[in-house]
């Protein structure tokens, strides 16, 4: 006697019959649930791929990935001190120690108004009209273009070219500008007498394409 639960077992599945049955199987409500979503494939997929560069990097550069990454600090950092040297950033940090600032006065103005913060013992105030009264004068007589934005150094460096016999004493003087205006150094007497005689210095002084001719 054959026993009927033995015979209602299927003794063979064809092919195709077991796909369906599998298909089925997979896609009930327990399977789907625990499929992962396709941000987690997508995350995982990311990984992946980053880990064979890192792999692939570490096996073909001497140093691996870490001379890979001091490399990027290192170009990052050049980058940035080239933009603060030459672009937009060097142009706005000049503008902001530029020598004059609004409107342009005559350097007997700025003589006049140096002589009598001397008097009430303004000294920060008479170094800085004094130094600004030189560099006016220099625009008068033609040897530096009235450039706005013009800083302490660049007027001291380009009048010097012309002017070699006070260029030591003009780089002297736009520090001591720079010292008192933008660095918050108190001045003294003794440094606004020597812009004062930087000033009468330079109005003596020939250009030497002047003499030379």
């Amino acid at each position: 006697m054959v026993t009927p639960f033995l015979t209602d077992v299927p003794v063979d599945i064809d092919r195709d019959t077991a796909r369906l049955r599998a298909a089925e199987e997979l896609s009930g409500s327990a399977y789907q649930a625990a499929k992962p979503s396709w941000l987690s494939e997508a995350f995982n997929w990311v990984l992946e791929k980053l880990l064979g560069f890192f792999d692939t990097v570490d096996s073909a550069v001497p140093g691996g990935i870490f001379a890979v990454v001091l490399l990027l600090v290192v170009l990052i950092v050049l980058i940035v001190v080239i933009r603060l040297r030459s672009g937009p950033l060097a142009t706005s940090a000049r503008a902001e120690r530029a020598v004059f600032a609004g409107r342009r006065k005559a350097s007997r103005e700025h003589r006049v108004a140096a002589e009598a913060a001397a008097a009430r013992g303004d000294f920060d105030d008479a170094v800085r009209e004094m130094f600004r009264a030189v560099v006016r004068s220099l625009e008068e007589r033609a040897l530096l273009d009235e450039k706005s934005g013009r800083t302490a150094d660049e007027a001291a460096l380009e009048a010097g070219r012309l002017l070699p016999d006070v260029a030591d004493a003009l780089r002297a003087g736009a520090r001591l500008f720079d010292d008192v205006h933008y660095g918050g150094i108190p001045a003294t007497e003794s440094g606004y007498r020597s812009l004062s005689e930087l000033d009468e210095r330079c109005r003596r002084s020939r250009p030497v394409a002047l003499a030379a001719g």
